[in-house]
């Protein structure tokens, strides 16, 4: 079965967003939910739905996670699991996507997958099937600029002043591409409860190779 292609941006693309959002999170303590541990960059929403882009050699990516409300694909054990018919997340995908999904799957039972998305080194491409597979409802903020900036300005709240990070600041972030200083973030986190040099070094290790 023919795949899918996808409208989705380069990994590298996608690194200096992910970068400034865990930058923002990891200041204030909520690393967990937006972090890099190379050869993996991960995302949640803090409420059960999340992404990991697992990086390979020669420039590939696996893309994989599961939107906890309104992914409609059950995968392997997923489908035993809600007693529904399986969606074939591999169906006609190369071979190296399946260590991802073999990771993920031996790493922890408890989490079920609903979307894997393969990208070789010059496009993304999916299996095909109908079904819902709740990837655009994950929301992951690292697809654009304007999402980024949705999502940091909620991480961060409203400072004691009422305002909002200011535009700037927010675009510098992003455009640091992981070469995030101390400066860079104090101009967007609150001064108070955060820890910069924590969120710093948290960015920067999207860095890692």
């Amino acid at each position: 079965m023919a795949l899918v292609q996808l409208d989705l941006p380069h990994p590298t693309a996608m690194r200096g967003r992910w970068a400034a959002l865990a930058a923002v999170q990891a200041a204030s303590g909520r690393g967990e939910r937006c972090q890099a541990h190379w050869p993996l960059w991960h995302y949640d929403d803090g409420h059960g739905s999340w992404a990991d882009l697992h990086h390979l050699d020669e420039g590939r990516a696996v893309l994989l996670g599961q939107d906890r409300n309104d992914s409609e694909t059950y995968y392997a054990e997923a489908a035993d699991f809600f007693e529904e018919k399986e969606t074939d997340l591999l169906a006609g995908a190369p071979a190296w996507w399946e260590p991802p999904v073999r990771r993920v799957r031996d790493a922890d039972a408890d989490l079920f997958l609903a979307f894997v998305y393969g990208f070789d080194g010059t496009a993304w491409w999916r299996a095909s099937y109908d079904a819902e597979d709740g990837f655009g409802s994950v929301g992951l903020p690292a697809l654009d600029d304007d999402r980024t900036r949705a999502a940091i300005r909620a991480a961060v709240g409203h400072a004691p002043d009422g305002d909002e990070p200011p535009r700037a600041a927010l675009d510098a972030l992003i455009a640091a591409d992981g070469e995030v200083d101390e400066a860079l973030l104090a101009a967007v986190v609150p001064p108070s409860d955060t820890d910069v040099a924590v969120g710093a070094a948290a960015a920067r290790g999207f860095l890692a190779r």
